[in-house]
């Protein structure tokens, strides 16, 4: 038997499971974790704290920020979608779990 959660959920999903799918989605899903966890990156390496960081980071200043922005661009782009992606997989396992416990009943 199902709970009224549960039908709901199908419910949901039913509607939503190919909006879910689509890029701008995605981004808008994703994007926020992603960059505060960018921020989170810079801020810790240009605080000063780790000595050899600000060492190198004066001594290759031009090179080094270009990395900086290329890598941080395609760490934003890697948590976004993996973090949809995965949360979409792990709604679309409970929705099919939940329809073979319908259909059983």
């Amino acid at each position: 038997m199902l709970t009224t959660e549960e039908i709901e959920f199908i419910k949901f999903w039913e509607e939503n499971r190919l909006n879910k799918k689509k890029v701008l989605n995605q981004l808008s899903v994703g994007l926020p974790m992603a960059v505060v966890f960018i921020i989170a990156i810079f801020a810790n390496f240009f605080s000063g704290w780790f000595k050899k960081a600000e060492m190198t980071l004066n001594r290759e200043k031009s090179s080094l920020i270009i990395v900086l922005i290329i890598a941080a661009f395609l760490i934003v782009i890697f948590i976004v979608i993996f973090s949809v992606r995965h949360r979409w997989d792990l709604n679309e396992q409970h929705y099919l779990e939940l329809l073979k416990k319908k259909n059983k009943e």
